[in-house]
C-alpha cells in the first residue's frame, strides 16, 4: 500500500448505494466475516430511517461483501476486551444495535435480506427480522452465543420462540447452525434461492416489484433434518430444567440426541441456564420491543460475568477451544445466579415502543 493510499473509515465498512426504486446495504468487512461494530449499526439506522420517507425508495436490501456470509455476528473481540476491563462501551452498542433490530422489524418497506453463507448472532439480528428472508444452499443460520457465554441476543429469544413446538431451544441451547431447509422450517427465513441467482435478484429490485422477482428466482430448498427429529426434540427440550433436558436427551436412545446433550453439556452452564430461562419468559412478553429489552437486560448483566471473558478467550482469542466455565456445571448454578441477569437496570433501561404488530408491508 502507498503512504498516499487513505486508510480505510467506518463509512467503508458500510457502503450504500442506490439504483432504480432500490436501496441497497453492503456491509464491508469480508476478512472479520462482515463483524459489526458500533458506528456500522448507526450508519445503517441512519440510511434506513433516511429511506423510509424518501418517495423515490420502494425496496431495502441487505447484502454481505465477499464469499463467506452476511455477517458472523457482533465484534466480539471489542466485545471481549470490554468485558475484560470493565468497560461500559458494549452497553451503548447492545442500546442502538436493538433499536435497529426493532426498526428493521417495523419497517414500512420491503426489507429484503440476502442470508447467504455463514449468519450468526448480530447477522441475524440485521436480516430475520426484515419482511423478506431470502436463504441458499451455502446459507448457516446461527444463534451460538452459549458456547462463548453468552444469550442470545438481537432479538434471538424472540425469534426462536416462534419456531414450531422446541426447535428453537434446540437451537439456543445448543446454538447450532441450520441450513436452508431448516431455517425456512424454524421461521427464520421465507424463501430459498441458488447463490449463482442473487446478483440477478439484486439488480432487478432496482425495476421490478419484489414478488415478480420472487416468482423467478424462487426454488426448492433441499432437504433438512430438523423436522425428521421434531419427535425427541419436542419431548426432550419442554423439560422445565437444562438439567432435566440433558436427562431426557441422554435417555432418549437417539444418537442425534446425545450428540445434542454433549454440545449443550460443553457451553457455558450458566449461558445455558440464562438461555432456558430467556426464552421461556420470552413466550410471556409477546411484542418484540419486550423481549429485545429482556435481552439488553441480560446482555448487559453478561458483561460481568466470567464466562465472556473466558469463552470469547477459548474461541476466538487463544482459540484452544477449552474454557473454564465459573461455575463449571449445570448443577453449581443456583436459580440466584439466573436471576442476576433479569434484575431491573432502573435509569439505564432500554425502552422501546412496541406496537400492536408488525406495520404491514405492500409490494
Amino acid at each position: 500500500m502507498s503512504n498516499d493510499t487513505p486508510a480505510p473509515t467506518n463509512h467503508d465498512h458500510v457502503l450504500l448505494h442506490t439504483e432504480g426504486h432500490a436501496a441497497y446495504i453492503t456491509l464491508n468487512r469480508p476478512k472479520a466475516l462482515n463483524a459489526l461494530d458500533h458506528a456500522m449499526v448507526l450508519r445503517i439506522e441512519e440510511a434506513l430511517s433516511a429511506w423510509a420517507s424518501d418517495p423515490g425508495i420502494e425496496v431495502v436490501v441487505i447484502e454481505g461483501a465477499g464469499e463467506r456470509g452476511l455477517c458472523a455476528g457482533g465484534d466480539i473481540r471489542a466485545i471481549h476486551e470490554d468485558a475484560r476491563t470493565g468497560g461500559t462501551a458494549s452497553a451503548g452498542f447492545w442500546r442502538d444495535e436493538y433499536r435497529l433490530n426493532a426498526l428493521i422489524a417495523r419497517y414500512p418497506k420491503p426489507y429484503v435480506a440476502l442470508m447467504d453463507g455463514i449468519v450468526m448472532g448480530g447477522g441475524v439480528g440485521v436480516s430475520a427480522h426484515g419482511s423478506v428472508r431470502i436463504v441458499t444452499e451455502r446459507s448457516k443460520v446461527a444463534m451460538p452465543e452459549t458456547g462463548i457465554g453468552f444469550v442470545p441476543d438481537v432479538g434471538g429469544t424472540y425469534l426462536l420462540t416462534l419456531a414450531p413446538g422446541e426447535l428453537g431451544t434446540h437451537l439456543a441451547l445448543t446454538g447450532a447452525s441450520v441450513g436452508a431447509a431448516d431455517a425456512l422450517l424454524c421461521g427464520l427465513a421465507d424463501h430459498f434461492v441458488s447463490s449463482a441467482e442473487l446478483p440477478a435478484l439484486a439488480r432487478e429490485l432496482a425495476v421490478d416489484p419484489v414478488h415478480s422477482v420472487l416468482e423467478r428466482h424462487v426454488r426448492r430448498p433441499p432437504l433438512g433434518g430438523l423436522g425428521a427429529a421434531r419427535e425427541w426434540i419436542d419431548h426432550c427440550y419442554a423439560a422445565d430444567t437444562a438439567e432435566e433436558i440433558v436427562g431426557r436427551l441422554l435417555a432418549s436412545g437417539v444418537p442425534a440426541a446425545k450428540d445434542a446433550a454433549d454440545t449443550l453439556l460443553s457451553k457455558s452452564p450458566t449461558a445455558v441456564k440464562v438461555t432456558l430461562a430467556a426464552l421461556r419468559r420470552a413466550r410471556r412478553l409477546g411484542a418484540l420491543e419486550r423481549v429485545l429489552e429482556q435481552e439488553y437486560r441480560v446482555s448487559c448483566a453478561a458483561l460481568s460475568s466470567p464466562d465472556l471473558v473466558e469463552g470469547i478467550r477459548a474461541q476466538v482469542i487463544d482459540k484452544d477451544r477449552a474454557p473454564h466455565w465459573t461455575p463449571a456445571t449445570l448443577e453449581d448454578v443456583t436459580p440466584a445466579d439466573v436471576d442476576r441477569f433479569f434484575a431491573p437496570l432502573d435509569a439505564h433501561e432500554l425502552r422501546l415502543v412496541a406496537t400492536a404488530s408488525s406495520q404491514e408491508v405492500v409490494w
